[in-house]
Formats: structure tokens, C-alpha cells, sequence
């Protein structure tokens, strides 16, 4: 059984010690989102290092539809907080492209997650801070997250919790209902995450936790999801001359 109380307070612990050891004295810097992961690892720097230490950085892309659960998460929490707009960013890169060269739908969707986390960079090392990943075990087991963007971060929080787990400590953590049962969404194509990846988070965290699925079509699926983007995962293959 997911003893809640226990690995939230684990939790917390270990967010300490991180700090103690690799940045005492610094600030956590996390980029806020609106969605529950982003919620939930701010709401735990807090608990761990106290509102003061807490810095949130909210970065939509122009018009962002649900910024205000953004504002909503840090006026909560009582932490100070910086709004980047990217947009400007993102289309400069995109505007200075190669016209020869035809840009992927993919690289047009990552591009803005890889501009978040070089200003969530730009900001923590001009504050004395840590950045914060927010993704978790489910997200991660099916690689979905965006390498170079939301996958990095100097500590991780989340990454061993499945998505039922986190939204059980977002609820014990007293955070506002629409934050924790806020339907996940990419905020970069306009679906859904379940949408995207052909099967829910509920049936994803059982699999992960027991093996068990009812459909061989998801299991499939989930499966061939996780075998290509292990990589995500691993550190960059190097090579090492024999001599060394």
C-alpha cells in the first residue's frame, strides 16, 4: 500500500538534504505550469525549505488560456514569482531558421519547452538557485517529456512517483482541488496527455506498480513507448579510449 504521509514526508526530507549538500542556502526555482506536477513540487520545496526560498517562474507563450491556474499555485503558496513571455523567443529562433531548412511538427513543439528550461537557467543562476524537475514516473516510463526541456532540472523530486501517487500527495499537501484534478495537458498541441498517448494515466500507474493491464493493444503500446525512449532516461553515451 502508497503510504501517503511517509513519502511526503520522505520527500521533503530528501529535498533537504539535497540542498544541504548541493546548494546550501540557495533558493529552488521551478517553473509553474498551472498542472498538478509543477503544483506539487513547488507546494514540497515549500514545505522543505520555507515560502522564502522558493521561486516560481511562470513562462507562457503569448496568450496561455490557463495562466490563472499558474497564478493561482503561487498566490497559494505565498512564493515570489517571475512571468517570462517566450513568444518573442520561440519565433526568433524560428524566424532566423534556414528557409531551405523544413522544420519538423516535432521540433516546432519542443522548441518552447527547451526556451523554458534555459529561462528557468537564466533565472536560477542569476538567483542563487536549484531548478526543480517536475516530471514523474508515468510521464517518464513513456517518455513523455521533451529532452533537453522538461526532462532536466539539479533535483527531482517526483520522478519515482506515478501520477496517482502525486496527485494523493497534492491532496495531502492541502492544494486547491482544480490544481491536483487539473486534466493534464501539453499546453503545445493542444491535446490532451491521455489523448496523445492512447491510453489513460490510471491504467499506465497499475501496469507500472503490478503488470497488470486488461488490453494487449495498450499493453503493446505502453511497452514500445517505453522500450524507444529509455535513452531520455540514460546518460549520454560516451566514448572511453582503452588506455584511459
Amino acid at each position: 500500500m502508497f503510504n501517503t504521509e511517509k513519502v511526503k514526508n520522505d520527500c521533503v526530507e530528501w529535498i533537504r538534504q539535497f540542498f544541504e549538500e548541493n546548494g546550501k542556502g540557495c533558493n529552488a526555482v521551478v517553473g509553474i505550469s498551472g498542472g498538478k506536477d509543477s503544483s506539487i513540487a513547488a507546494a514540497l520545496c515549500v514545505e522543505a525549505l520555507g515560502k522564502d526560498k522558493v521561486i516560481g517562474v511562470l513562462m507562457p507563450k503569448g496568450e496561455q488560456h490557463d495562466i490563472d491556474m499558474a497564478y493561482l499555485l503561487v498566490n497559494h503558496l505565498g512564493i515570489k514569482h517571475y512571468v517570462i513571455n517566450i513568444k518573442d523567443a520561440v519565433e526568433g529562433v524560428l524566424a532566423s531558421m534556414p528557409k531551405d531548412l523544413e522544420l519538423s511538427l516535432l521540433t516546432q513543439v519542443n522548441l518552447p519547452p527547451r526556451i523554458r528550461m534555459t529561462t528557468l537557467y537564466a533565472v536560477s543562476q542569476s538567483c542563487n538557485g536549484r531548478v526543480c524537475n517536475t516530471c514523474n514516473l508515468s510521464e517518464d516510463w513513456v517518455g513523455y517529456s521533451t529532452r533537453y526541456g522538461d526532462s532536466v532540472g539539479d533535483f527531482s523530486p517526483l520522478s519515482h512517483l506515478t501520477v496517482t501517487e502525486v496527485k494523493k500527495i497534492g491532496h495531502l499537501l492541502g492544494l486547491p482541488e482544480q490544481l491536483v484534478e487539473k486534466t493534464p495537458i501539453d499546453g503545445l498541441c493542444g491535446k490532451t496527455d491521455e489523448e496523445n498517448l492512447g491510453f489513460t494515466y490510471a491504467e499506465l500507474d497499475i501496469y507500472i506498480r503490478t503488470g497488470k493491464i486488461d488490453d494487449a493493444n495498450k499493453k503493446e503500446l505502453i511497452d514500445k513507448r517505453h522500450k524507444a525512449n529509455l535513452f531520455k532516461l540514460e546518460l549520454m553515451p560516451s566514448f572511453k579510449p582503452d588506455m584511459l
